[in-house]
């Protein structure tokens, strides 16, 4: 026999406020979770100096490689990690392998990393000066005999050190796929002169042992130390706070200042910072249709109604960010941004927290990339994600999750599973129309660092929900 139950009204009422509340709050939790407010500390005052940021660098890196190199050469089954490169070519994994303040290679120069079965995990230098030019931690094995033989010598060491060891395998940072390109692999750095001299000091049969470390460049690029994972809280902090200065009247005087003034602003105020720009700095001009007409396509003076785009990054301590926010230019007696302009940055933001949900340890940059777009065109955001890895390098070797002009598959590191403790550029786009703009198609980019941990992924400091707001 079926029962039914009924509330009364005033019941009703109670349980229905009560299940709304309820739900809201999972909403408002999951929002929490990513970590939306930005930190505001003022972590632009509290830049190191050069010599601070030289010893947190060096402690950090020797920690790296004792912690994390070994874990991930296993990783990828590599006994034996050979990089080689002259002064001014390098190959773009060794800079990040040596000490501070080494700039760059000295003449040839050559590292080896040895997973050794009987003797434990090796770091070892072939270097032309020794450890002096690479860091402490490395042990080298150019002696004086080989240097009598010239650079040859260098390379001579190396296939000596190889015979004697005879490791299962010798891993190069070269590639064997042929079939496309890989933008955001950055294992690539072998030059073919240096594989030609190489196997020539091996012979043949040592030869035959040469394998692809791509994937050793890529996870020792794309990882982070829990130091560097603290560290970069403090990075992205500074960027916002560079972001909010120029960002506002101190920088901006509408009808007067111009993007390209803005632009060389930002630049020398990073010199001054002493950080340094990875690349140059972009200011776009998002404008209404109408006042294109009245000023003209090619004018970069900032006006009043004016929504401004921008793109910076910079290095420091070894890490680098890579952001994109917008600010809207107050028309005379506005106190806000208007409705339609608001709710495309509001769709901006939905998209970041849909792509950001479906980072899940172990799926690859092409699945997450599936996944987001299509909760994201369901909800009508005319979505575009283009994300990548930081660290050592803005657009850093780790997975990739879309690009551009790749909306459904990204070959290589598309392909590359998501891993813990990396972080990443969530970059990417949304577009609508705009009622006040007499319903002109405006896209928004946006971009800023998330890390991914064990527990999933959230802002490193923060994004905005509002736009920065120049009167």
């Amino acid at each position: 026999m079926v029962k039914h139950f009924f509330l009364r009204p005033k019941a009703f009422i109670y349980v229905f406020t009560f299940t709304l509340i309820f739900f809201l709050s999972l909403a408002s939790l999951s929002s929490q979770d990513l970590n939306w407010e930005m930190s505001a500390v003022g972590d632009i005052n509290k830049i190191l100096p050069p010599e601070k940021q030289a010893e947190v660098y060096n402690e950090i890196l020797a920690w790296r490689l004792d912690n994390l190199l070994p874990q991930i050469m296993r990783r990828e089954g590599i006994e034996l990690w050979l990089i080689i490169c002259f002064e001014y070519a390098e190959d773009p994994v060794y800079r990040t392998l040596i000490v501070q303040p080494m700039m760059s290679a000295r003449r040839l120069s050559i590292l080896l990393f040895h997973d050794d079965p009987a003797e434990g995990f090796k770091k070892l230098t072939a270097n032309w000066h020794g450890s002096s030019t690479c860091g402490p931690m490395y042990t080298s094995i150019f002696t004086e005999d080989y240097r009598k033989k010239g650079a040859e010598g260098q390379l001579q060491a190396v296939a000596d050190y190889i015979r004697k060891k005879n490791p299962k395998n010798i891993g190069l940072n070269t590639a064997f796929h042929w079939e496309y390109f890989d933008d955001f692999s950055l294992g690539l750095g072998l030059s073919a002169f240096f594989k030609t001299k190489l196997e020539q000091a091996l012979g043949p049969e040592l030869s035959q042992k040469i394998v692809s470390a791509e994937k050793v460049c890529i996870g020792w690029l794309e990882t982070r130390s829990p130091r560097e994972l603290s560290l970069y809280r403090h990075l992205v902090g500074i960027g916002h706070d560079l972001i909010k200065e120029f960002f506002s009247n101190k920088v901006i005087i509408p009808d007067v200042t111009t993007a390209d003034e803005v632009v060389w602003w930002i630049r020398k105020r990073l010199l001054s910072l002493g950080l340094e720009a990875w690349f140059q700095p972009s200011l776009d001009i998002i404008r209404s249709p109408e006042n294109t007409e009245r000023y003209g396509k090619q004018d970069r003076v900032i006006r009043r109604g004016d929504v401004l785009h921008c793109d910076v990054g910079f290095r420091y301590l070894g890490l680098a960010t890579d952001m994109q926010h917008l600010a809207y230019v107050c028309r005379l007696g506005e106190a806000d941004a208007p409705a339609g302009l608001k709710e495309l940055l509001k769709k901006g933001n939905r998209l970041q927290e849909i792509l950001m949900s479906e980072f899940k340890e172990g799926r690859t940059g092409n699945e997450i990339l599936r996944a987001a777009l299509k909760k994201g065109q369901a909800e009508g955001l005319n979505p575009r994600i283009y994300t990548h890895s930081v660290g050592f390098y803005g657009h850093n070797s780790g997975l990739t999750i879309g690009m551009v002009e790749k909306q459904e598959f990204v070959p290589g590191t598309g392909e590359h599973p998501l891993y813990p403790n990396t972080v990443y550029a969530i970059e990417l786009s949304v577009t609508g129309e705009i009622p006040e703009w007499n319903k002109a198609k405006v896209t928004f980019g946006l971009e800023d660092q998330a890390v991914f941990t064990k527990e999933g992924c959230r802002w490193v400091d923060g994004y905005p929900r509002n736009f920065y707001l120049i009167k």
